[in-house]
This record gives C-alpha cells, structure tokens and sequence, in this order.
C-alpha cells in the first residue's frame, strides 16, 4: 500500500513538473490568457482556466488507460511485465533523468493552433477553453512527452493502475494551470511576478527530479544486475 501511495504521488509531481516545463508553461499561458481575453471578467477567467484543467486531465486520462490497458493486455508484454519489467526499470529511469537535465534532446514535430480550431473556440466562449485543454494535451513537447510516456505509463503499468495515476497526472499539469487563472483574474501585473518564480523553480525542481531518477535507476540497475548473479 505504501508503494501505491509513492506511486500516486509520483504521478502527480510529474503532471506538475510537466505542465511548469517551459514549452507546456508557454502554451497554457497562452491559452488560458487567449481565452480569458474572449470572456472579460475574473469569475469567467478562472472558470476558464478550471475547463482548460479539466480538458487536459481528461486527455491524459484517456490516453493513459488507453496506453495502460493496450501494454497490459498483450500477453507476452504481460509476461515481461511480472518477470522482469523491474530490470527494463532502471535504465529507463537513468535516461529520463539525463533528458530531464539536457545530456540529450528529443526533438518533435511542431504544433501550431489552426485557424479552423480558433474560430470553434471563439465560438465556444469560456467552454472553448476546455477543448484547448484536450488539444494542446494531445500537443506533446519532449519534456512532456519523456514524463508521460517513459514515466508515466510505465509507472501506472508497474502498478497496475490505468485510471487512477493517469488522473492525477492530469490533475497535476492543471494545478498550476489554475493558478495561472487565478493570477489572471487577480491581475495582469502579478503575471511577470509569478511566472519568473516559477521558471526559476521549474528548473531547480526539474534537477531534482533528475537526481532522483538517476540515483534510482542506478539503485534499480544494480539491484537487478546482483539479483542476476
């Protein structure tokens, strides 16, 4: 039960430290302040910002179990999994850990807004929001591509948990979504303010995830390799 709980909460700390990472930080800046822009007043602004949050969790939900589900009922994937997914583990860790501080990139392809899904949230008022919350869940950048798929997934198949740990994944990439909202509605000027804290603790809180995901997969590893001999 204890690990199930580090589990949960492992999950949700990824679904912050994706959504504060720089290039998922821009897009939900953009995107609650665009939609914020449409609908005028505070209430509407935070409300806003809680579709957005909503839409994203949804997403992630969705494609998590997907991925959860399809990983696990695949027999001879089942089989490695109870054998010896613990050996996969830790070198996977190591590699997430030396993306999360720049030994390496990934590079993906670019994501832009057409102008067919600006008119349908135009169209949509404040609940236009949540449909920006699906799509640019859907938008992966590499860091938030790393965190869900060789994080994430792995984590929720480990456990044997395609609802639960894809939810709170998603309920962590919108928790600072929210706060963003309600910076907004607050007022623009705290904008600068807050988000020059957060890149700054983006950055500090992203090595340390690192640190803690090389010194695991290294744990990992060597447990595997002795448990081997």
């Amino acid at each position: 039960m204890d690990s199930f709980w580090l589990a949960a909460g492992t999950a949700l700390w990824l679904g912050i430290l994706t959504s504060i990472s720089p290039c998922p930080l821009a897009t939900n800046i953009a995107a609650v302040s665009y939609v914020g822009r449409q609908v005028g007043s505070p209430r509407s602004v935070l409300f806003s910002g809680v579709l957005y949050t909503a839409g994203q969790a949804l997403a992630y939900l969705a494609l998590g179990a997907a991925a959860v589900w399809s990983v696990m009922s695949v027999v001879a994937v089942s089989s490695f999994l109870q054998g010896g997914f613990h050996r996969a583990l830790g070198p996977l860790l190591i590699v997430v850990g030396f993306f999360l501080i720049g030994v390496f990139e990934l590079r993906l392809p670019g994501f832009g807004v057409s102008d067919a899904l600006k008119g349908r949230v135009d169209r949509a008022g404040i609940w236009g929001a949540g449909l920006l919350g699906i799509v640019f869940a859907l938008s992966f950048c590499p860091v938030s591509a790393a965190l869900f798929f060789a994080s994430l997934v792995p984590l929720a198949v480990e456990n044997g948990s395609p609802i639960l740990l894809p939810t709170l994944y998603g309920i962590g990439t919108g928790l600072p979504v929210v706060g963003f909202a309600i910076v907004l509605a607050a007022g623009a000027g705290w904008l600068g303010t807050a988000l020059n804290r957060i890149q700054t603790f983006e950055i500090w809180a992203r090595r340390a995830t690192a640190v803690v995901f090389i010194g695991v997969g290294i744990y990992e590893t060597l447990r595997s390799t002795l448990y081997l001999i």
